[in-house]
């Protein structure tokens, strides 16, 4: 696992980063997933009013991305180091995914 991770002013900086870190197609599979059940379950807690549901979303989409990335992309998400870009960078990616922009 890599154990330096390069310093970024901006996320147009660091979204070719965040996908160099995601070349695994089974890693961004994961990730895809993980932010569909996470855009499900918040739909669900609030169309029903079931709020207690929403502490599932941090599970559900860390869960997924961080497997993908330990067991296949075989990296340290960029989670730990850059949360905010890294939550930024999973919704571009999904919506990248979306319109085939990136291979899924």
């Amino acid at each position: 696992m890599q154990s330096t991770t390069p310093t970024f002013k901006s996320f147009k900086a660091f979204y070719p980063y965040y996908l160099k870190e995601h070349r695994n197609v089974t890693c961004r599979r994961l990730h895809f997933i993980g932010s569909t059940l996470v855009l499900a379950v918040s739909a669900i807690a609030l169309i029903k009013q079931q709020y207690s549901l929403l502490w599932l979303l941090p599970v559900i989409g860390y869960g997924f991305a961080w497997v993908g990335h330990f067991f296949f992309e075989k990296n340290r998400p960029a989670t730990f180091k850059h949360p905010f870009y890294s939550l930024w960078g999973d919704w571009v990616m999904f919506k990248d995914i979306l319109i085939g922009k990136i291979k899924f």
